[in-house]
């Protein structure tokens, strides 16, 4: 799938939150992801989720098939230490269950249908397969696609799942995602990232972040853990601050359906070493104009909507 370059500010010296070790004059897996990041990535949100239950191998499947460049999946821990990809702390939304997923053993998950749900909410893409639908442990994402894929995952609320981050690098390495350029951790907590980063300095990183009025002055915008300024009071320093440690920002730029960014925000993030990748975006329209602005990747729940556009 051709790909439109989209920044060329950002080059390989600029990811300073990487650490890259090569001997060789050639391009090292690590430093081509890296690269790639200065064109445009279709990241499938949790699989195609529009399309199949989210976080599921069918979902995950379709992304595949629609050639997505990145698989996209929230990591959280069971009670046994096991990790699995789920999005919400709690069980209801998307299972059969009941209370908060860190309380249960991978056994017990497994029990869940995490699929009938999507058969109820959405009747019309309904699919008897999605009936009993398992809960997938990061393991089998990897079992599936091994190194024929790209995945960007996040430390979910690691408050919730202490040990996450060690876990997750232990099995990257295991699997051998790191130096061959197959990975990306992303998270809204900054803590999270760090202790990626210092566990293995060569894992990009992507740092989230949340933009919506303050609560007390609803025309002075604020992100949501404080990691940044507003968008209006965001400045350069702030930017290098992330690109410290990470290669990218992953954003909204919607709030109640308002801009909370626009494409300066884009591009002082680019010239200052930081990808942008944007979250959620489902319609074509709002699809063309992120593209238009010039943004490194999308988050979607319709991956084939998104490729067609930027073939």
């Amino acid at each position: 799938m051709q790909r439109y370059p989209l920044f060329v500010a950002v080059s390989l010296g600029l990811f300073a939150g990487v650490t890259v070790s090569t001997t060789s004059a050639e391009t090292s897996p690590l430093e081509q992801q890296l690269k790639d990041l200065e064109s445009f990535q279709v990241i499938a949100h949790r699989g195609a989720s529009g399309h199949a239950p989210e976080s599921s191998m069918a979902a995950l499947e379709l992304a595949y098939e629609w050639e997505a460049d990145y698989l996209e999946l929230d990591i959280q821990l069971t009670s046994d230490g096991e990790l699995v990809a789920f999005h919400d702390d709690t069980l209801e939304r998307t299972s059969n269950g009941e209370g908060r997923i860190n309380d249960y053993t991978l056994a017990e998950l497994k029990d869940l249908d995490t699929g009938s749900w999507f058969n109820d909410a959405y009747p019309d893409l309904a699919d008897d397969a999605f009936i009993g639908t398992e809960i997938l442990t990061l393991e089998e994402v990897f079992n599936r696609f091994g190194q024929d894929a790209r995945y960007y995952l996040e430390t979910k609320s690691p408050q919730l799942n202490p040990g996450v981050e060690a876990a997750l690098v232990k099995l990257l390495e295991a699997y051998d995602m790191i130096n061959t350029g197959r990975v990306l951790i992303q998270s809204f907590d900054q803590q999270s990232l760090l202790k990626i980063h210092a566990l293995n300095a060569d894992i990009p990183l992507i740092q989230l972040v949340w933009y919506s009025p303050d609560e007390k002055n609803e025309a002075r915008l604020t992100e949501w853990t404080g990691v940044t300024p507003g968008p209006e009071e965001i400045t350069n320093e702030d930017f290098l601050a992330v690109a410290e440690y990470a290669v990218g920002l992953g954003t909204n730029y919607l709030y109640d359906g308002e801009e909370v960014i626009n494409e300066s925000f884009v591009r002082q993030a680019q010239e200052n070493g930081l990808a942008v990748h944007i979250y959620t975006v489902n319609g074509t329209d709002e699809m063309q104009q992120l593209i238009d602005w010039g943004v490194n990747g999308l988050f979607t729940d319709y991956p084939d909507r998104l490729s067609e556009l930027v073939e």
